[in-house]
């Protein structure tokens, strides 16, 4: 049976008997409303550690002004059930007050510089700032030996990476591959807000995707490449952020210059703003 924790003196006291034990731990931070992209992560956590927490916190400090933190699902019943369905030991259940105990705006803040400044740091000021802040949080509160996050947020795991590397965390971080619907659409919890209407219409993300990197393949210039996902995006009635061919540490890729590549979208379906990306 999953425990929910909702004491930090609790979790510390389990956390310390399983590693007395001699058991690795393994972390998946949420912010709930779970579906299978998340339970994913539970059951690639449990491949690499021999217990494993997950946590349901739902961060201020990375919604910006006009974003969903007030309208983001809390479905606390559900995201229990699935979790312990997933394989889950323990359910962490912070407060605002416990993870901000000074409130919000006189919390210590984490900043990682560069990476976090590209495509969606461009476009959400603040937001990985928020990301590194809280991530930072968790790992000080759940102590684990092995955090494992989505592919999907491809930046934000560059930057969790980043961060960890240079704070010397002595955490591994693994990363679980793209959960997808049966249209290819990439399960997120922002898919609900989609309607009847737009639903269909957000799978052209993944065709666009698969078609940047033919053509990337194919030799086409990145500048054509990219032109070319914008137009087909845009053609599908989104309003596009980016489109964009970038190397594995999201530097741009020179012309001609071989080797791995992935391919970026965050656009926009309505009110409904939607990332995703094709490593290749």
């Amino acid at each position: 049976m999953i425990e929910t924790v909702t004491e930090l003196s609790r979790l510390r006291a389990i956390v310390a008997g399983w590693k007395r034990e001699g058991l690795r731990v393994g972390f998946v931070p949420t912010m709930g409303n779970l579906h299978a992209g998340h339970y994913s992560l539970v059951t690639l956590a449990r491949r690499h550690a021999d217990r494993v927490v997950s946590s349901v916190f739902v961060n201020p400090t990375q919604f910006g002004p006009n974003e969903d933190f007030t309208r983001y699902p809390r479905t606390p019943e559900a995201d229990t059930t699935g979790l312990e369905q997933a394989g889950c030991d323990v359910l962490w259940l912070p407060t605002v007050e416990s993870m901000y105990p000074f409130g919000v705006e006189l919390a210590a803040n984490v900043h990682v510089p560069g990476v976090s400044a590209l495509l969606e740091g461009a476009h959400r000021p603040g937001h990985f700032d928020g990301v590194c802040t809280v991530v930072t949080r968790l790992f000080n509160q759940v102590q684990p030996d092995m955090a494992a996050f989505g592919r999907k947020d491809y930046q934000q795991l560059a930057v969790i990476r980043q961060m960890v590397a240079d704070l010397a965390f002595p955490i591994e971080i693994v990363g679980g591959e793209i959960v997808r619907e049966g249209d290819g659409l990439a399960m997120s919890s922002r898919n609900q807000y989609l309607t009847a209407e737009t639903r269909p219409q957000a799978a052209t993300i993944r065709r666009v995707l698969l078609g940047m990197r033919d053509a990337s393949l194919a030799g086409t210039p990145r500048a054509k490449v990219e032109a070319d996902g914008v137009a087909q995006l845009q053609a599908a009635g989104f309003h596009v952020d980016y489109a964009v061919v970038r190397l594995p540490d999201l530097g741009e890729p020179g012309e001609g210059e071989a080797g791995a590549r992935v391919a970026l979208v965050a656009a926009k379906l309505g009110s409904t703003r939607l990332i995703d990306n094709i490593e290749f």
